[in-house]
């Protein structure tokens, strides 16, 4: 049975990620070690011809896909970028200091806020919000491609890679905390026409 390939990847370190802020939606840009993940990464997706590639509207991954396009080679890829895609909203978080924050408000909460999946983070968004725009998304524009057999990329985020893997994995909330992306480690499934997933893992 024929099947889609497709890729998931999580932008290069953004200059607040170095700085260990929350950054949500707000729009940096990767740092030197960003660009080389990202340029390692690449050097990863060698063997892949992709046939469409999705990013968030944030500058990060945004960059993230173009440098792996250009190494690739493969800048007549049609790009889609999208705000259904962007990190997780972090709200009145934004900004500040991750380790500041958990001492000023205790760690408790500020792990709640960060790692769980329904707590949100005050004019934030949970990670349960994060998953509905993404699969909605997912569902509508990306995996009508990978069911019919295209290569796909799709370079996001933390969070909204977490609230992806989650749905094709099928990993349930009480597992969410331990569920980590790791910046520029491409994570492949191979997928068959009826939506079975006949391959997952990090390349």
């Amino acid at each position: 049975m024929a099947s889609g390939t497709l890729v998931l990847l999580r932008h290069g370190e953004s200059v607040w990620n170095l700085e260990n802020r929350f950054t949500g939606w707000t729009d940096v840009p990767l740092t030197a070690k960003g660009r080389a993940e990202a340029r390692a990464a690449a050097e990863k997706l060698a063997g892949f011809r992709f046939d469409y590639a999705f990013s968030s509207a944030l500058v990060r991954a945004q960059e993230t896909l173009e440098i792996i396009l250009d190494v690739l080679g493969q800048r007549d890829v049609t790009v889609v970028y999208t705000e259904a895609l962007n990190e997780r909203h972090y709200g009145l978080l934004q900004g500040l200091n991750k380790a500041r924050t958990a001492e000023k408000l205790g760690l408790e909460i500020v792990t709640l806020w960060r790692r769980s999946y329904q707590f949100r983070p005050p004019r934030g968004e949970s990670l349960a919000d994060t998953r509905q725009r993404v699969v909605v998304y997912y569902r509508q524009r990306i995996e009508p491609h990978v069911l019919a057999g295209a290569t796909v990329l799709v370079v996001a985020h933390a969070n909204s890679l977490r609230a992806l893997v989650m749905e094709l994995d099928d990993i349930k909330a009480e597992a969410v905390p331990a569920l980590r992306i790791p910046t520029g480690v491409p994570r492949l499934y191979r997928i068959d026409s009826d939506g079975r997933i006949i391959e997952c893992r990090y390349l």
